[in-house]
């Protein structure tokens, strides 16, 4: 006797971004594509075809279980569809099954260990670290990455406890710069200038101008550079002279 095949009308969702909010003592949820979601919320995607893999509302999308229409109405009052997937859109949490937490979370560790890389230096070598010999000091020290924060914001935390808390001998890079100015540049730009540095090493009035040396985050590098070209029209001159260990804005060179 031959087995009768039983039509599915099981949808297979893949790389999908389940959204949920919790409204009027019920639970709601819509299926997004992945990534798409923070596209949305911040305006660089608008059309809701391209975020929804399903334009519809479920109480558990994993299920299949669409919303009632009278649940619906209840929650969220007589509006439109599209309205009621807008406000789960812009409210909801987003779903994150544990594997793919774990995945994020690494990948963000891995970011912070290189961008504190990138900003500090061994005070013996003024050398900068392997991203993995700082992974194992993150580690070491503790530190617990914080998921709802991008990685650059996380970077002084880190390098704070990194100093406190772990073996790993560890300093800011600082990067050593020198500014020239005519006299006439100098008397506007000179405070804005001072307030930049981390450490001012030497200050000289000339005939020819104005000249500093000082110790900068390598960070202010541009705002300098984009700060004389506006306002010294390529009368000023930027130049990187090194990189220099500091403790406490102090240069440990």
């Amino acid at each position: 006797m031959s087995k009768i095949q039983q039509p599915s009308n099981q949808i297979k969702l893949t790389n999908v971004s389940v959204v949920r909010l919790k409204k009027g003592g019920k639970r709601f949820e819509i299926a997004c594509y992945k990534n798409k979601v923070q596209e949305w919320r911040t305006g660089v995607e608008t059309n809701l075809d391209d975020v929804l893999q399903i334009n519809n509302v479920f109480v558990n999308v994993s299920k299949g279980e669409v919303a009632k229409h009278g649940d619906l109405q209840k929650a969220f009052g007589k509006i439109e569809l599209s309205e009621v997937v807008k406000e789960i859109l812009k409210k909801g949490e987003v779903q994150v099954g544990e594997k793919e937490r774990d995945h994020d979370l690494g990948s963000l560790r891995k970011e912070i260990a290189t961008l504190v890389a990138e900003k500090c230096v061994d005070p013996t070598t003024q050398r900068p670290y392997p991203v993995g010999m700082i992974e194992k000091a993150m580690a070491e020290a503790g530190y617990s990455v914080k998921q709802n924060k991008n990685a650059k914001s996380q970077v002084s935390e880190c390098i704070k406890l990194l100093q406190t808390d772990s073996n790993l001998p560890i300093q800011r890079a600082r990067m050593r710069i020198k500014i020239s100015l005519p006299a006439e540049d100098a008397e506007r730009l000179r405070a804005q200038i001072i307030e930049g540095a981390e450490k001012v090493e030497r200050d000289d009035t000339l005939e020819s101008g104005w000249e500093i040396t000082m110790l900068i985050d390598p960070g202010q590098f541009r705002i300098f550079n984009e700060l004389l070209q506006k306002e010294s029209k390529g009368r000023g001159r930027l130049e990187t002279l090194a990189f220099a260990a500091t403790v406490g804005g102090n240069s440990a060179a």
